[in-house]
């Protein structure tokens, strides 16, 4: 399979890309810094700090949601715990960075990671607006380039660029390479099939990668049911997307990256000079119809919101036709040339989320999970399947190590998909292994071993981080079974325990709630307690009987 065969289809199908082809830089030239100019953050509307006290753990703990689990009170030592570690990971923005909001950083450097912050939120959900959470994205936006792009990292301690990432003004390349041992970077970035940006970017190709801002900010939407939110980060969400557009787009329509924060993993000398990842191809369709479903929501025009669905469409028949191998019943990347790459990562599972996986595609994907000799491995979702070249028992960091961003990305997949029970099932084993380490370490890491209950080989300790994601968001949506959906007024709480279980002080769409329920007599049957500062919808399903309840303000108590 050639890039020309494809760029033979993607005319036949309308895209408008030029056949003409040309080359990035070779050789190094010394990196630049982004300047803290006016023309950064010009999109969006929040402009400066307002100073006021950083939470702490002492002083916020009373007010965080208090989960209740007797079928294993462990865990809920290890939601305290992962709490207590966030806590330390709350910053203020420095003076003379243009940042404009608090923010939980990924506990690795002094850098803010767009994708690690983005993940941080989904559990820094349960406790807003307590704690610095979704507006740790605003730092970014803040940051944004005139042209749209925003760097994926930028100093905490000036509001820079990550100096390596920083484009000199050279056409695209990548700084650190894509692990091939013969080519040293810098690398230059060839498009086929299409000219390249009359433009240099303002990052190289390692500071482009991940675009899921708009996942994160529509999973803050579900819990917060802020609206005003969204209308504040589309222009700058829009802005970005268009960036990616013009400098990660290759001939063939689908989208380039290079090592995309996946370190070490062995897909990595596939990407070189120009690949297409699996990955960044199905982020950018799902960016594009959460850009679509914003659109609808703020009241902008319809036809916005009808072309960024026709263009994830077509992106998605694209990803289908030439990442998908119907021998193999999986997702790859491809290389330069339009080969598939031959390594199975868990990359390809983003084609659930974004929905481009259909019909056999999903069953096939989901089979894949629950083979051990593949992804069903003791500590699921391991990055490299297990009878792929380079797979590590014991993680070797993206070389088959489980990692939490990528095991909500497939949980999250698999509920888009509508298997909920298979990904309630993988959430709970995830949980239950990284518990296992906790009660082994009294603390939690920042990756696992696939293959046994340790931490991976190597993996920071006290990593909170987006390590936070199984001990706080999977406790209470999969361990407890709450699931909030604020643009509803609506919780769900599918209830597989046991014994005792609830949760103090639950926030979503404004609300605070206690929740606790008690297996009453006989088989099945609960006694709930919900005391409410307000009016919602509760959804329980307890023993596959479900029931509507409607929660008033104040005591309300049902037996099921």
């Amino acid at each position: 399979m050639k890039r020309t065969s494809i760029l033979f289809s993607l005319m036949a199908m309308g895209l408008g890309i030029s056949a003409s082809a040309t080359a990035g830089i070779t050789g190094r030239q010394a990196h630049g810094t982004a300047p803290l100019g006016e023309k950064q953050g010009i999109y969006f509307a929040k402009k400066a700090y307002v100073p006021k006290p950083l939470p702490t753990f002492a002083g916020t703990k009373a007010l965080l949601p208090a989960p209740r689990f007797d079928d294993q009170p462990g865990y809920v030592d290890m939601y305290w715990k992962a709490w207590e570690l966030a806590f330390r990971n709350f910053h203020e923005p420095a003076a003379g960075t243009g940042f404009v909001s608090q923010f939980i950083d990924a506990a690795f450097n002094q850098n803010i990671f767009a994708w690690d912050t983005c993940f941080m939120t989904m559990f820094t959900n349960v406790a807003h607006p307590l704690v610095p959470g979704i507006a740790s994205l605003d730092n970014f936006y803040a940051r944004q380039h005139e042209d749209g792009e925003i760097c994926r990292e930028i100093d905490r301690a000036s509001g820079r660029d990550f100096e390596a990432w920083v484009n000199p003004g050279q056409p695209l390349y990548s700084a650190w390479g894509f692990g091939v041992e013969k080519a040293k970077p810098p690398i230059a970035i060839q498009y086929i099939g299409r000219e390249a940006p009359r433009t240099p970017s303002k990052v190289t190709l390692d500071g482009l990668n991940h675009p899921i801002f708009a996942w994160a900010e529509m999973e803050s939407y579900r819990t917060t049911g802020d609206k005003a939110r969204l209308a504040l980060v589309y222009e700058p969400l829009v802005r970005f997307y268009r960036a990616l557009q013009e400098y990660l787009r290759q001939g063939d329509g689908l989208y380039m990256t290079d090592w995309a924060s996946m370190d070490n993993s062995p897909r990595n000398p596939y990407l070189d000079r120009g690949g297409t990842g699996i990955d960044i191809s199905c982020e950018m369709v799902l960016f594009a119809h959460q850009l679509a479903e914003m659109s609808r929501l703020i009241g902008r025009p319809e036809a916005e919101g009808e072309g960024f669905e026709r263009e994830a469409g077509k992106l998605s028949q694209l990803i289908n036709r030439w990442m998908w191998d119907p021998q193999k019943y999986f997702y790859y990347d491809l290389t330069l040339d339009g080969k598939r790459a031959p390594i199975k990562t868990v990359a390809g599972y983003w084609a659930l989320l974004a929905g481009v996986a259909q019909g056999p595609q999903v069953s096939l994907m989901v089979r894949e999970l629950e083979k051990p000799a593949t992804f069903g491995r003791l500590h699921p979702v391991p990055t490299v399947a297990a009878d792929q070249p380079g797979y590590n028992p014991k993680g070797e960091y993206w070389k088959g190590s489980a990692w939490a961003p990528t095991t909500t990305m497939v949980v999250r997949g698999l509920e888009k998909a509508g298997y909920r029970r298979v990904a309630r099932t993988l959430a709970l084993k995830d949980l239950d292994v990284t518990y296992q380490v906790f009660a082994k370490t009294g603390t939690v890491w920042e990756n696992y071993a696939p293959d046994a209950a340790e931490p991976g080989n190597q993996a920071k300790k006290d990593f909170v981080g987006w390590s936070g994601l199984a001990p706080i968001l999977y406790l209470l949506e999969y361990g407890l079974g709450l699931k909030p959906d604020a643009p509803a007024n609506t919780l769900t709480w599918d209830i597989q325990a046991a014994k005792r279980l609830g949760c103090a002080r639950y926030r979503f769409n404004g609300h605070v709630v206690d929740l606790e329920a008690v297996p009453g007599e006989g088989e099945g049957r609960w006694n709930l307690t919900v005391r409410s500062d307000g009016e919602f919808t509760l959804k329980v399903s307890a023993m596959y009987v479900d029931q509507t309840l409607a929660v008033k303000r104040g005591d309300n108590r049902f037996s099921l």
